[in-house]
């Protein structure tokens, strides 16, 4: 009888086949394994769900994104259209070739242009990148996010028994933008600023580039958006009202508090409006401090402005404008709130 023929030995040092490796865990198993965990949990997380405290965080949670999150949007597809439309040169002949005047008239347009951070920081390199003078890109850099009409439109959502808000934060915003590039072309220097490399969505199609920004953008805004929306909701239901009132009631210590809440939380400036509102143990002019700084320097926007425009500058830059932002705008809450 004929022998069958046996399978060839392995080679030496050959890898084993993929059933005889040890089992590893891929994305499939991982869900299955979370869902499984979920399903037993179901009984604690329902209660957990179900106490007043977390009733209340999920409703000022769910208020404050489902609020901010169509202006979120709005912004970020109108930015995107400016930046990859709108060429930087047009800017560069619409402002005026004496430096002192341009810095006001670059602060106004960006209070006429909408656009987020994510949008302002690269279309400032730009503008530099083309020859318009430093202090007037800055002063569209700082203006563009924090006053354009989408944000202006917010906050008059946000405030509608505060409508006085709205022209606070217009003033107080531009006036920090026109002093930064004032301040900027009398004290800054040209080794302070390295040319802004080429920005990522220039030399493809302009779709592309839209499309591109308004992806990269949204995402990167909407996670910010969910965690101010979550550290507001945590301030309201976690933190004792005794502690959140007995900041609020001394004006020093709450007008610092919200300043340095806006650089950490890193909010969008589309939808900031809705947390500051949120926040309703503060006065007035704590919010606007917060509303004032955020647009202008936080942790997403430093790290930004280095990539752009180098350490030495974010260094300088950065500080400089967070302390102008909170004077600027208790000034400004002092007249017309």
């Amino acid at each position: 009888m004929a022998m069958t023929k046996e399978a060839p030995d392995r080679k030496a040092g050959a890898q084993p086949p993929p059933e005889d490796q040890g089992r590893h865990l891929d994305s499939p198993l991982l869900l299955t394994m979370g869902l499984l965990v979920v399903l037993l949990a179901q009984g604690p997380v329902r209660g957990l769900l179900s106490t007043p405290v977390m009733q209340s965080w999920m409703t000022v949670f769910v208020a404050v994104t489902v609020q901010a999150l169509p202006f979120l949007v709005l912004g970020v597809l109108l930015s995107a259209a400016i930046a990859v439309f709108v060429p930087a040169s047009f800017f560069a002949r619409a402002l005026p070739a004496n430096p002192v005047l341009a810095v006001p008239v670059a602060g106004v347009a960006g209070a006429v242009l909408p656009g987020c951070e994510c949008a302002s920081v690269p279309v400032a390199g730009a503008l530099v990148r083309r020859g318009v003078t430093p202090a007037a890109a800055l002063a569209f850099l700082l203006s563009a996010p924090a006053i354009n009409p989408i944000v202006l439109t917010a906050t008059a959502v946000a405030f509608p028994r505060d409508p006085e808000m709205v022209l606070a934060r217009l003033v107080a915003g531009l006036l920090t933008a026109c002093a930064m590039g004032w301040i900027w072309l009398r004290l800054g220097r040209t080794d302070w600023l390295k040319p802004p490399a080429r920005h990522s969505h220039e030399g493809q199609g302009k779709g592309a580039a839209f499309w591109g920004s308004v992806r990269h953008d949204t995402v990167h805004a909407g996670g910010f958006l969910v965690v101010g929306a979550m550290a507001a909701a945590t301030l309201k239901a976690v933190v004792p009202e005794t502690w959140l009132r007995t900041a609020a009631d001394n004006p020093l210590v709450s007008v610092l508090a919200l300043a340095v809440l806006a650089v950490l939380l890193s909010i969008c400036s589309e939808a900031d409006a809705f947390v500051a509102a949120s926040l309703t143990q503060f006065s007035l002019t704590a919010k606007l401090v917060f509303l004032t700084v955020g647009p202008m320097i936080d942790l997403k926007l430093f790290a930004m402005q280095t990539g752009t425009f180098g350490r030495g500058f974010a260094l300088r830059f950065a500080p400089a404008t967070f302390v102008l932002a909170i004077l600027v705008a208790v000034l400004t809450s002092a007249v017309l709130l």
